[in-house]
């Protein structure tokens, strides 16, 4: 799906992210881990072709993302910012249709298609009932829902996701990753997102990328990155794993005085 070689990520100077070799296959389910500063953003950003690495090269299925058709390339993957502005008042349903432009092949106005792909997709992140409502009027949490629509309705098989979980009460966390983890399970999509919450990551992904923000990363399956030590170092404060039954919790230790 996507490749990585020799990957370097600079700002101002200062190396976030250096010599990443990662693979990235169809139907994995990735979570970048990292301090607040370490690069996370920067990293999704560069895989989804809105900025150049500052060194080495992405590749998607085999070609260089920089040689990719931005076209074409809308096809192939899907963004979620971290954050967005709405200037202007669209409807619900107006924003959601506009990740349909990729396949309108000079088509001006929406098919029948592209209005079933978007009440699809507000259907599946449970705000169907506020498609007529200006995206102005909507709280923090339901103007994130529609987003998240909006990516599940351009329909690409790459989904790139920075902190989906974010204005979400607990119940739509729960439900908005249960559905990445769905996607990329049952229908062989790829996913990779950033978050903070260990816990839904863990419950969610299938495959863990940790950065340091000092050039150091550290990647592989969620079982074997979401150790105790291997996230106190990364995240710089000691965390500790609890067994409870079947499950795994993280909570924060506390600092050495």
């Amino acid at each position: 799906m996507m490749h990585t070689s020799g990957l370097q990520l600079r700002i101002g100077g200062r190396v976030l992210v250096d010599g990443l070799n990662w693979q990235i296959e169809a139907g994995q389910c990735w979570c970048v881990i990292g301090r607040n500063g370490a690069g996370k953003s920067t990293l999704l950003r560069t895989l989804a072709g809105l900025r150049d690495p500052d060194g080495g090269k992405v590749e998607m299925q085999g070609r260089a993302l920089a040689d990719w058709p931005l076209a074409s390339l809308a096809r192939e993957r899907a963004f979620l910012p971290q954050s967005r502005s709405d200037a202007f008042g669209y409807r619900v349903i107006e924003a959601v249709l506009t990740a349909r432009h990729p396949y309108h092949a000079g088509r001006y106005w929406e098919d029948s298609d592209d209005h079933q792909a978007a009440y699809a997709a507000l259907h599946a992140m449970e705000v169907s009932e506020l498609a007529e409502r200006d995206l102005r009027t909507l709280s923090g949490g339901e103007r994130q829902r529609v987003a998240i629509a909006a990516l599940l309705a351009q329909d690409t098989p790459l989904l790139l996701l920075d902190e989906p979980a974010n204005a979400l009460d607990l119940a739509h966390q729960v439900s908005v990753m249960g559905l990445l983890a769905r996607l990329c399970r049952d229908q062989g999509k790829t996913a990779v997102m950033v978050g903070h919450d260990l816990n839904l990551a863990h419950s969610a992904a299938s495959h863990a990328l940790l950065l340091m923000g000092d050039g150091q990363w550290q990647a592989g399956t969620v079982a074997d990155m979401l150790q105790a030590p291997i996230l106190s170092r990364y995240l710089g404060h000691p965390i500790e794993m609890i067994a409870h039954g079947k499950r795994s919790i993280f909570v924060p230790g506390e600092a050495a005085a």
